[in-house]
């Protein structure tokens, strides 16, 4: 379990799953109970006792991207609560593929198709939580973010870590994509917002615009 960031907006909550330790995030609308799941991508029985002990109706499920170490629990989760799953279509050929698993041999059972198309500049809704839709592509052709202004935090998988960016020696992965995604949807963001990656642990926009070597180096 990660360290969980205070919010007077929302409940939130970080666990990281499966073999390469992948941010889970779990987050809520604390006047309605209505949840959205970021990337499950693993352990999906706890991912599920959390939904119970803190009581949520899970209204989505959202994949950042497709990778499989994103998408493992999809099937258990979704089974389980009735959320409906949302990806770009970008990234569909990638969870039909299992989202690569099959190239490590990865035991990663199929994801369920997703309910929603996810497209840049839509906005879901979560109670009174909105999350604002980011095409982000370049780690994967369908790469999204998801960024919540009054809680000022962006949910953006493996794009931007702290200190580091995606990789894109992967099928689909693209370095100039990746930077102009970073340079054109995350540093356009206010400096103070929270980046909540898909692995390690969270930063800011600010702190990484002047001490992320990748950044420093390329702007």
């Amino acid at each position: 379990m990660h360290r969980n960031a205070p919010s007077t907006r929302a409940l939130l909550r970080v666990l990281t799953v499966g073999p390469l330790a992948t941010n889970c995030y779990i987050v809520a609308c604390p006047e309605t109970r209505e949840a959205v799941i970021i990337d499950p991508g693993w352990d999906a029985q706890q991912i599920l006792a959390v939904v119970r002990t803190l009581d949520l109706k899970v209204r989505y499920v959202v994949n950042t991207h497709a990778h499989w170490d994103h998408i493992g629990a999809n099937g258990a989760v979704i089974s389980a609560t009735g959320a409906q799953l949302a990806l770009h279509p970008g990234d569909l050929p990638l969870l039909r593929a299992k989202g690569g698993a099959d190239w490590w041999a990865i035991p990663v059972p199929p994801s369920p198709p997703p309910d929603l198309e996810l497209a840049d500049g839509e906005t879901l809704s979560v109670g009174t939580l909105q999350f604002h839709v980011l095409f982000t592509p370049g780690h994967t052709p369908g790469h999204i973010s998801l960024y919540e202004p009054e809680m000022g935090a962006v949910f953006d998988g493996d794009v931007l870590f702290a200190r580091g960016i995606g990789r894109t020696d992967l099928p689909g992965g693209n370095y100039e994509t990746l930077m102009r995604s970073i340079r054109e949807k995350l540093l356009s963001l206010p400096d103070e917002t929270r980046v909540y990656p898909g692995h390690g642990s969270w930063t800011t926009i600010g702190e990484e615009r002047v001490a992320n070597p990748f950044l420093v180096e390329d702007f």
